[in-house]
């Protein structure tokens, strides 16, 4: 691994803002300080009084490999989330065939280690019978188990409640739960397609997808967490109703957290008269009361991670009518420049955003040496340039299907540089595809 200096950067870490220099050596953070100049190093770069952060995790996307990789793979999706300044993911087990046992994960890990450009791990995920390969995960081998308390494919919609109560009881590692309710939202798509037939308009997927329907399932897991004693994290919280569930504060000691995804910061219901089914995703885009109520609970701490859901389809299949149109969109290109949007608006402070993109993250999870700017750490930091407008056109998207949600939108910052275990990954615009992320090491969290 070669050595690497960063001068003159706006380091923003642990709740600080300071100027500073960052020395890097195989692959780690040898110094933080303030005159490392005089270091000898293979390469100098001078931030210019550019943001250094720690690079975002993310502790939930999918790249769709195995078995959907006309839509996105590992290499594709991880060379647009290192350009979008992403330098570890955490991936979901809804691929074909699902990641139900452990040669379907130890699968994922071997793939990714011969192609991610960013560093990776994989959640196992939870079916009504396979409560024996659950209870038999042990920390280092998976992120965590992944537990679809609503509407998914297959056979990875837990609906037992007795499977229900044993994964809570049993499950040895972090908890991440889908919540919504199934049978709302199936009597819900029955009283539309009534009324509308085929046609149902994209604007009634967040009363089809409805807050009670998320209320009744998230309220329902926290109840089993707080049972069980179960280290559970719930994932894209989308009402205001819902953080009433989560206490206020640092991530600290809690049992129970929650996560919001950036397009559920940045969008409304409004978006879908333009956007239509290129923001369809589960759970719904809500209203502007939800979005506001979500983005002032991160500050506040109810809301503990910031994450992306990054799920493409093709434009083909997102051309379909309501029913047909499949949920999930591409964003780990542009999350990081949409999240300096609320920075920019004076909505979130920079600090909070690196706690929720990359301290939190790692705290959560357990994550080993990663997530700060500090001595003896693992280097994933990002680069960024908060006054460098852009704007998101098609022909820059680096996911495998092609587009992206935010096209046409003008962001005010911009990714100059990712860094993954100490080399350059990402840099003004290119890839550096010789550069191979590492699988994410664990401590126990429950």
């Amino acid at each position: 691994m070669s050595s690497l200096l960063i001068t003159n950067a706006r380091i923003i870490n642990e709740q600080r803002r300071f100027e500073g220099d960052v020395l890097i050596r195989n692959g780690r953070i040898e110094a933080v300080g303030s005159d490392l100049q005089a270091q000898p190093v293979d390469r100098v770069v001078d931030a210019a009084g550019r943001l250094l952060i720690p690079g975002m995790i993310d502790d939930q996307v999918h790249f769709r490999e195995p078995g959907l990789i006309y839509k996105a793979d590992f290499t594709s999706e991880s060379r647009a989330a290192v350009a979008g300044g992403i330098t570890s993911f955490m991936e979901m087990p809804n691929s074909k065939p699902p990641t139900l046992d452990m040669e379907a994960l130890e699968a994922k890990h071997t793939r990714a280690a011969e192609v991610s450009r960013a560093n990776y791990s994989f959640y196992l995920g939870a079916s009504n019978d396979n409560i024996d390969a659950i209870r038999a995960v042990r920390v280092g081998q998976s992120c965590g188990v992944k537990v679809f308390m609503g509407a998914s494919t297959g056979s990875m919609l837990v609906d037992n409640e007795q499977t229900l109560d044993a994964i809570f009881a049993d499950c040895p590692l972090l908890i991440a739960t889908h919540c919504e309710d199934t049978p709302m939202i199936l009597a819900n798509e029955a009283e539309y397609r009534a009324r509308y037939g085929e046609d149902v308009p994209m604007s009634a997927h967040p009363a089809i997808r409805s807050e009670e329907a998320c209320w009744k399932s998230s309220s329902l897991a926290v109840d089993l967490a707080r049972r069980h004693d179960a280290r559970l994290h719930v994932l894209h919280i989308t009402t205001a109703r819902e953080l009433s569930l989560f206490a206020p504060g640092p991530i600290d000691g809690k049992r129970v957290t929650a996560e919001a995804c950036v397009h559920h910061l940045f969008f409304d219901e409004r978006d879908y008269a333009d956007k239509g089914t290129l923001i369809k995703c589960n759970p719904a885009i809500k209203r502007a009361e939800d979005r506001e109520g979500i983005l002032a609970a991160v500050t506040e701490g109810r809301i503990d991670v910031i994450a992306t859901d990054h799920a493409p389809h093709t434009l083909e299949e997102k051309a379909g009518t309501y029913f047909k149109a499949p949920a999930g969109l591409p964003l780990v290109q542009d999350a990081l420049p949409s999240l300096f949007e609320h920075v920019h608006a004076g909505t979130l402070s920079a600090e909070t955003l690196v706690t929720k993109t990359s301290h939190a993250v790692a705290e959560c999870y357990g994550i080993e040496e990663r997530g700060y700017i500090r001595e003896g750490y693992w280097a994933d930091l990002t680069l960024v340039d908060p006054d460098a407008a852009y704007t998101v056109e098609r022909a820059d998207v680096l996911a495998k299907c092609g587009w992206s949600p935010f096209e046409g939108q003008r962001f005010r910052a911009r990714i100059a540089m990712t860094i993954i275990n100490g080399e350059v990954a990402y840099e003004q615009g290119r890839v550096n595809d010789a550069v191979r992320g590492m699988r994410l090491a664990f401590r126990r969290v429950r």
